[in-house]
């Protein structure tokens, strides 16, 4: 057995602890003397904090796959003059010479000669193919909703997605009876490409360190940043320069259940909130909530006293709860009158579009006096709920 297998195992069974422990020494109401209640936090604490280590050693785990890997594939056919199939973002001159100026060297003439078919529209260079991939995968990392979402990818500002707004029925006919027409009606919604930007600063002592992996440097510091900022608007966005989130009030997903308290929910509230979604999109449905959230609901039972929740015992299975995952982001609301702090669906429905072409810019002067070279990096993204039926929420009532 694994390290990984062996640390998910004693999760399980520290869980197991927690839960008879709680049985033990909670009330007919549910509450514990002070001294019980702290004891209970602190296994409760101690199973997060497994659950987390676990993710990390998970992620090392697939690092390690990824660099294991074969770097190239065999060659089955004649080979060709070097790069003679690469033009543009995916040559090697380019991605040398983009390096080349985001570190300040060489001719600057030269440099713009050999970039300037790439440029963006205010002056950054278009990254290359290759470090685009590891942008947009370093995102996946830093997020939970584009691993989730349905991603495209534009190459202009505006695509309209046609919607099935109403669908066609079938009837039952005399022989020889008029057959009633029944079509499909279609509504169009936009996604437009809104702008993301940060501004990296690196010394002018690390970018004369030809040891320093700049390329390393820059991905994981757009990862983090875009990332976080990504993540709060494709849940929480209102449209207004950037993507409209998944509890957008009106063009989000719909209320499926409201509690009948605004600090609490029920185990039967959470099953009504299952079955709002239609059984064609459950078998893909998962729950996104905040991690305060996820601690409210394993304390949770069925009605036959058993905890709602199950900690995934093989590696990269998930938590569940009622038998659909558990994902966490920091970004979905806490438990709060009126706030809605579950989602859950079939979270394909929501499209995540990509404008090609992440964007950096050197920025030579603006931080000079501080021994700093600035790099601007830009994204276009947009985001929108495309089939509302798939994802409800669930609402804290209103104070």
């Amino acid at each position: 057995m694994n390290q990984i297998l062996e640390m998910r195992q004693k999760r399980a069974d520290l869980w197991d602890a927690a839960k008879a422990f709680l049985d033990e020494h909670q009330d007919e109401n549910g509450t514990m003397s002070a001294e019980d209640a702290a004891a209970y936090d602190k296994m409760e604490a101690d199973v997060i904090k497994l659950g987390k280590a676990i993710d990390r050693l998970e992620r090392q785990a697939e690092i390690d796959r990824e660099l294991n890997a074969p770097t190239s594939i065999p060659l089955v056919s004649k080979p060709g003059k070097p790069g003679e199939d690469k033009t543009g973002r995916a040559s090697d001159e380019y991605r040398q010479m983009f390096w080349t100026a985001l570190r300040g060297h060489g001719s600057i003439a030269e440099l713009r000669n050999a970039l300037q078919i790439e440029t963006d529209s205010e002056g950054g260079y278009l990254v290359p193919d290759e470090y685009e991939r590891t942008l947009v995968k370093a995102l996946e990392d830093q997020t939970i909703m584009r691993s989730l979402c349905t991603i495209i990818r534009t190459d202009s500002g505006e695509r309209k997605i046609p919607v099935v707004a109403s669908q066609g029925t079938a009837s039952w006919v005399e022989e020889e009876g008029d057959i009633p027409e029944s079509d499909d009606s279609f509504s169009q919604i936009t996604i437009g490409a809104h702008k993301a930007a940060t501004m990296i600063k690196v010394s002018d002592e690390l970018l004369r360190d030809s040891v320093f992996d700049l390329q390393s440097y820059i991905a994981g510091e757009f990862a983090r940043r875009i990332g976080a900022a990504e993540e709060d608007a494709f849940i929480n966005g209102d449209g207004s320069h950037k993507p409209m989130g998944l509890l957008h009030t009106t063009n989000g997903a719909g209320v499926g259940v409201t509690t009948a308290s605004g600090t609490a929910f029920t185990t039967d509230e959470l099953i009504d909130l299952v079955h709002s979604v239609r059984g064609v999109y459950r078998p893909r449905s998962a729950f996104l909530m905040n991690d305060t959230t996820i601690r409210a609901l394993r304390k949770l039972k069925d009605g036959n006293g058993v905890y709602l929740w199950q900690p995934g015992l093989r590696e990269g299975e998930p938590d569940k709860l009622l038998n659909h995952r558990v994902l966490t982001s920091a970004h979905m609301p806490e438990i709060a009158a009126g706030n809605k702090v579950i989602l859950f669906g079939d979270f394909k429905s929501y499209w995540i579009a990509d404008r090609e072409g992440r964007s950096f810019k050197r920025l030579n002067e603006l931080y000079a006096k501080t021994g700093q070279v600035g790099f601007l990096a830009t994204e276009r993204v947009d985001g929108r709920l495309v089939l509302g039926e798939a994802i409800k929420c669930l609402q804290m009532k209103a104070s």
